[in-house]
């Protein structure tokens, strides 16, 4: 008689039994809806014969880009630092390291949640000088509302499919045996084929300022998928 081999990593199956058969389905739900946050990426560059120079530009080109997007007030819900650079560019010819030039780069990254603003924001940095704006990256928080949603949609879905499978055996069904959530969330943090806009500015002319661009939302997808099983009345066949 064999014995069973307490190493075998596969799971039992959960088989039913006459009195007691078993339903397992798959429940999803896939939901469109609005974004709730959308990020820019905001780098601004100097360059310069002397490293004290291009840092000093680098310096107050980076406080002008940070001061206009804090007048945009509790429109922006996040503002941050990332990566500083400043590096020398030796020249292509002759003896030694020579420099020919400095670059500097900062990166900011920006989080709004009134996309009215949004437009105006991102072309009045675009009008900054050596300023290259990127985005915009619409997304939902980790904790919105949509995935909720989904996650109960799927469980009804779920349910659903079960009682119309035990109805085909002219059954009910009984109880809930399992809910397993398989990745009920799918929606990306940062958002899947983003909508783009992207632009380099350099010395802006002396005018009353760009016009605002347009930016229309793009709609977010979030899915939710979760197993179930359940027990049925024996069904009459």
């Amino acid at each position: 008689m064999a014995t069973p081999d307490t190493d075998d990593p596969r799971p039992a199956v959960p088989y039913g039994t006459p009195d007691a058969p078993r339903i397992a389905v798959r429940g999803e739900a896939r939901l469109e809806v609005d974004p709730e946050i959308a990020r820019i990426g905001v780098t601004v560059a100097s360059r310069g014969k002397d490293r004290r120079a291009a840092l000093d530009d680098l310096t107050r080109r980076n406080t002008t880009a940070l001061d206009l997007i804090k007048t945009y007030g509790e429109a922006v819900e996040r503002l941050e630092t990332g990566a500083f650079s400043i590096s020398p560019e030796l020249k292509d010819k002759g003896r030694g390291e020579r420099v020919h030039a400095y670059h500097g780069r900062v990166h900011i990254t920006a989080e709004l949640t009134d996309f009215t603003a949004l437009g105006e924001l991102t072309t009045r940095l675009a009008d900054l000088e050596l300023t290259r704006v990127d985005g915009p990256w619409w997304a939902l928080r980790p904790d919105s509302p949509a995935h909720r949603g989904a996650r109960q949609q799927a469980v009804k879905e779920a349910v659903q499919r079960a009682r119309e499978y035990a109805e085909a055996l002219g059954t009910t069904l009984a109880a809930l045996v399992e809910l397993a959530d398989i990745g009920a969330e799918n929606a990306q943090p940062y958002p899947q084929a983003p909508g783009r806009m992207r632009s380099m500015a350099y010395a802006a002319a002396e005018d009353a300022g760009p016009a605002a661009l347009d930016l229309e939302p793009q709609r977010q997808n979030v899915y939710a998928a979760v197993n179930a099983r359940f027990t049925m009345a024996p069904p009459q066949l």
